[in-house]
């Protein structure tokens, strides 16, 4: 193959060489090295074509024998998710029971208190207000709901399907945010998928799960809260808001918000006593 020598100091055409000479220098190479030695024995051909049909076979072996290694891992696999997904079940069903109890022995407690307190209904109505005000006493009443939901599943383009990209999720600091905002915008009472906040309540993230007060909630998220006519647009205009707009937008999340003429929201579980102990009989 010749080079074309440099027009007026430029780099050779490259296109103009390949139409001159458009066969690969290895063929003009092969066919002299034929020419001078003669073509290959057909044993050494067949010794190529063998070696190739070996070489075939032990990968067609190899694919067959993971085949067969996937296949059977899989009931395990599924069993040991099967068996998992049971046990959350089941814990989450004691958990609901437990709660039913305890909602059994407040109502119980909350008859002995008006049964103690008698006739003195200032005291009862105190007693009650400070019950609601710190999230212990289910409420009744107009509000709002705030609902958040994660993003779609990401669908493979190519396939059609659902594809294995994360999703965007509602992070617990979203939650946090929300919550906050309703309370700055006038909320008297708050709970997430039913799960009514107090003073002592936490709202973080467990692995992939969000827990408020260790409770798990998962998309979609409602949190409802109770309060006054224009606690709803005092909080559309607050920064929370508006940033969850953007996140909207940027990530796919779903935000949206709507007044409640009748919300009810329940009460917390009783807080454990830290530092209170009941006076001694004198």
């Amino acid at each position: 193959m010749t080079t074309l020598p440099p027009r007026d100091g430029l780099a050779p055409d490259f296109l103009l060489e390949l139409f001159r000479d458009p066969l690969d220098p290895g063929y003009a190479d092969a066919a002299a090295r034929r020419a001078e030695h003669g073509p290959r024995p057909p044993w050494r051909r067949r010794g190529a074509f063998a070696l190739r049909m070996v070489t075939l076979m032990v990968i067609g072996f190899l694919l067959a024998v993971a085949y067969k290694q996937a296949v059977k891992a899989e009931p395990e696999t599924t069993r040991a998710h099967a068996g998992l997904v049971n046990e959350v079940k089941t814990a989450q069903a004691a958990t609901d029971d437990l709660q039913a109890q305890n909602d059994h022995l407040r109502r119980q407690v909350t008859d002995a208190q008006a049964a103690a307190l008698g006739s003195d209904a200032a005291e009862l109505r105190r007693l009650r207000q400070e019950e609601s005000a710190t999230g212990l006493a289910a409420v009744v009443g107009p509000g709002a709901v705030v609902h958040l939901t994660d993003a779609p599943t990401p669908i493979d383009p190519t396939t059609g399907k659902a594809s294995d990209q994360p999703v965007n999720r509602v992070l617990d600091v979203d939650l946090q945010g929300m919550a906050n905002a309703l309370w700055a915008s006038g909320a008297e009472a708050i709970a997430i998928n039913g799960q009514r906040l107090t003073t002592l309540s936490t709202i973080r993230t467990a692995g992939t799960a969000i827990l408020v007060d260790f409770r798990p909630v998962t998309s979609p998220y409602d949190v409802s809260a109770i309060g006054g006519p224009g606690m709803l647009t005092a909080f559309n205009h607050t920064p929370t808001a508006a940033a969850m707009r953007q996140l909207v937008t940027a990530y796919g999340l779903g935000f949206s918000t709507r007044s409640d003429g009748h919300l009810q929201l329940p009460g917390a579980p009783g807080p454990e006593l830290r530092f209170a102990k009941p006076e001694a009989p004198r």
